[in-house]
């Protein structure tokens, strides 16, 4: 099982890279600027499915069961990333007092 990635070939800015995880292979037409990003992902799929293979290397686990995990733990590494990102309580404060600020300015 191994995953990699190959140009194949280029279209104005996007260009057909091909992809292969867990012995299947996917052709993704991606922007030239996602290149390295792409080059990431796959090398992070491949290493996290080695880490499984390797945890559950006393059993027989189905490649399938492996990229499962690894969707779930990438997946809930994602919705970590997204709440802590969340700006919007932040933004709502910062609205409210200068509401506020405006307001005490009007009254003086």
């Amino acid at each position: 099982m191994h995953c990699t990635i190959k140009r194949i070939e280029a279209m104005d800015d996007k260009f057909l890279i091909h992809l292969d995880i867990a012995e299947k292979s996917y052709g993704l037409w991606i922007d030239r600027k996602d290149e390295q990003l792409a080059r990431d992902a796959a090398k992070q799929i491949r290493n996290k499915i080695n880490q499984y293979r390797q945890n559950f290397a006393q059993s027989d686990v189905d490649v399938k069961d492996l990229l499962a995990m690894v969707a779930f733990q990438l997946s809930m590494t994602n919705l970590q990333l997204e709440d802590k990102n969340d700006t919007s309580p932040i933004t709502d404060k910062i609205q409210e007092l200068t509401g506020e600020l405006e307001q005490y300015l009007k009254d003086k």
